[in-house]
């Protein structure tokens, strides 16, 4: 699955760090999500978008090899 957490961070100036933070997850988990090694639940996915001020759908992309 693709996402635009990263692009939005930047947009928001804020650290996966601050992220984590503001969702309740480590670090390491943002960094794990941004890379694609980790699909967020839907919670953390919506908590996410909320903090970015984007809707989850706007913020996630599926991917073909998602379909399979």
């Amino acid at each position: 699955m693709k996402n635009l957490i990263k692009v939005e961070r930047a947009r928001n100036d804020l650290s996966q760090a601050a992220l984590a933070e503001k969702v309740n997850v480590t670090r390491q988990t943002i960094h794990a999500i941004e890379n694609g090694r980790f699909v967020p639940s839907t919670a953390l996915s919506l908590k996410i978008a909320s903090v970015l001020k984007i809707k989850v759908d706007d913020l996630f992309e599926l991917e073909e090899s998602d379909w399979n």
